[in-house]
This record gives structure tokens, C-alpha cells and sequence, in this order.
């Protein structure tokens, strides 16, 4: 079954999120379910307006420009290539043993804790020196989402992770009915949301975040941070502060993608693109990096095939999504 349909109303939700962000200065429960592969085929026919003051001024000088970049961004790709560099480490073989992703009925190995102020998932083995900051999608805690949190957490035969999901939403995830966003009134709950809950804000609270985990679970002694769609802009900001407690990023099908963020990251990133993410703009990205990386593009996978949107009862799928967690896995082992 072909997904490609489904891209393009979360992809101008995210376009929606990036002319809402506000640069950041000094700041500082799950759904009922429902079906994550719900029809998402219908496109927004105009753009949410654009209000805040989005200072990347070597991107977008002006509000008609950045208009623009946004409808660019939003052009379907014709083709989606791999990665034109190589990944600048090498991987060693068979670190880790991922147990058959389940497709319906998964039943979560965490559970639930207050950390920092937020409800958070909590998985992995008490052994653990390591730990994984998780950011999720808009979707909040979906079942696809805590398999990937279990599979970092139990699969590595050598190193033991703990891992961390905290719900940066308060228990009000994006919720999916807003999709297709194809009504005013869609339009104007899903701007609503990404204005209240853009990156920067949660990227300002996730270094308290991990003072208030490291505080409960001191045998951690080393950190990597990893997030998905919205949450993959997060994972950028954070390792591009020359501060950061993190050894090592991942961003899986990351949205708004800005080649200008990797120029300040200097810790180890891998990026796990989908077809959907534009091409020109993960090659720069990847180009932009200055250290270790793994860079690669799944070729026939939609935005959202390791999170919340995936389908895991689609074989080609769930082996993507297998294949995606052990490059997850590889990259850790090398860089935390």
C-alpha cells in the first residue's frame, strides 16, 4: 500500500511550526489512539499566516521570503536520493539483536514516572550507564514510538541504555483529528499548537530536564538525545549550543530542516531521512556537519516511519523500521 499521500498535511503543520518559532534567547498522557495511518492525502490550500519574528536572517529576510521558503519546502520531490557523503565512522558488526517488531497489540516494557516536572516514559535495564533523552512527535506516547524506546533500551547486546521520554505537552498531544488539516478551523487549532509548543521552548528545558533525571539515576554517566519529526529540530538546536551535555544526536525523519544548524554541531549526528524530507536540504545539512556522522535517506519510507505514523503492519515498513533502529543502535555504540 502506498503512503506517499500521507506526507503532505503534517509537512505544512511542520511548515506552520518553523514561521511560528521565535528564536531561543533566555527562556529557560497519551492519546486515546487512534489510528496513526488515518488518511492524510488532503493538502492545505493556503498557508497559516506567518506572525512571529524568525531571525534566521541568513535564510529569510523578510516575511515574503520566508513565505516562500516555506512553499518550497512543501513542493513534492520527485526523486529522494541516499546520502552523498559517507558516514565518517565505521560500525562494528552485529552490536546489537532487535527482537520482531510487534504490529498491534504492543505491550510497553517501561513505565511511567515524574521527572523534572514531567510525565515521562522510563525504560531500560537498572544496570544502565547510559542514558537516551527521547523527544517524540506531536502525537505523544504512541505505541510505535515506545517499541523504538524499548528496542534502544533491551537490544544492544554490549551496552545497556536507559531511556527517557518526557511529555513535553502536559498530556495535549497534537491530536490526529487535526489531520488533514483541510478547514479553517483545522488551520487555526493546528497553528495554535505548534505556536504553543514550538521547538526552541522545549529545547530551553531539556538541559533542566536531564539535571532533574541525572539527580534520580546518578549511575548515568553519559548522555545522547534523539527525536522525531518536530523533534528532530529539537535534537539541533540542543547539540548546536557549545554546552551541551549530549555525545551524540539523532534525528529520524526530521522536520524543518535548516543546513544553517548543523554548522554549530559539533558532537557525533546521524540523520535518518525519509522521501519526504527535501533532498537539497538534507545534503546541506549533512555537508554543513563538522563531526561524525551518518547521514542516509530511506528512499521509499514517509515522514513518520519510525514514530507514530508508521505502519507496522506493512512488511517493507516494519523492516525499514528495524533497520532504522539498528543504525540507531550502531551509531551509539560508536559515539556515547
Amino acid at each position: 500500500m502506498s503512503l506517499s499521500r500521507h506526507l503532505p498535511g503534517s509537512r505544512r503543520a511542520a511548515a506552520v511550526a518553523s514561521g511560528l518559532i521565535t528564536p531561543p534567547a533566555s527562556s529557560s498522557s497519551s492519546l486515546s489512539n487512534p489510528n496513526p495511518n488515518a488518511n492524510l492525502n488532503s493538502h492545505l490550500s493556503s498557508s497559516t499566516p506567518l506572525t512571529s519574528t524568525h531571525t534566521h536572517s541568513r535564510n529569510i529576510t523578510s516575511q515574503s521570503n520566508r513565505h516562500q521558503h516555506l512553499l518550497d519546502q512543501l513542493n513534492p520531490r520527485p526523486t529522494c536520493k541516499m546520502s552523498t557523503m559517507p558516514a565518517q565512522h565505521g560500525h562494528s558488526e552485529a552490536c546489537c539483536n532487535i527482537p520482531p517488531v510487534v504490529s498491534k497489540g504492543y505491550g510497553a516494557k517501561g513505565s511511567y514516572e515524574e521527572l523534572g516536572g514531567f510525565k515521562s516514559y522510563v525504560t531500560g535495564p537498572k544496570d544502565a550507564t547510559k542514558g537516551i533523552i527521547s523527544i517524540f512527535d506531536i502525537f505523544g506516547f504512541y505505541p510505535q514510538t515506545l517499541q523504538g524506546a524499548d528496542i534502544l533500551a533491551t537490544s544492544d547486546h554490549a551496552q545497556h541504555y536507559k531511556v527517557f521520554m518526557p511529555d513535553w505537552f502536559a498530556g495535549e498531544p497534537c491530536p490526529l483529528e487535526l489531520f488533514p488539516p483541510d478547514t479553517e478551523e483545522k488551520q487555526k487549532s493546528l497553528g495554535a499548537f505548534f505556536q504553543k509548543n514550538p521547538p526552541p521552548s522545549v529545547a530551553a528545558k531539556v538541559p533542566g530536564y536531564v539535571e532533574a533525571v541525572s539527580a534520580k539515576y546518578p549511575e548515568i554517566k553519559s548522555w545522547a538525545i534523539m527525536g522525531f519529526c518536530w523533534g528532530g529540530k529539537v535534537v539541533s538546536l540542543v547539540t548546536s549550543k557549545p554546552d551541551t551535555v549530549f555525545k551524540a544526536g539523532v534525528e529520524c525523519h526530521p522536520a524543518m530542516v535548516d543546513p544553517s544548524d548543523a554548522e554549530n554541531i559539533k558532537v557525533p549526528l546521524a540523520l535518518l531521512a525519509s522521501k519526504d524530507e527535501p533532498v537539497e536540504d538534507v545534503n546541506k545539512f549533512e555537508a554543513n556537519l563538522k563531526g561524525p556522522k551518518h547521514v542516509e535517506t530511506f528512499a521509499d519510507q514517509i515522514h513518520g516511519w519510525m514514530a507514530a505514523r508508521s505502519d507496522l503492519d506493512d512488511e517493507r515498513v516494519r523492516s525499514e523500521y528495524t533497520r532504522g533502529y539498528e543504525i540507531v543502535l550502531k551509531f551509539l555504540s560508536q559515539h556515547v
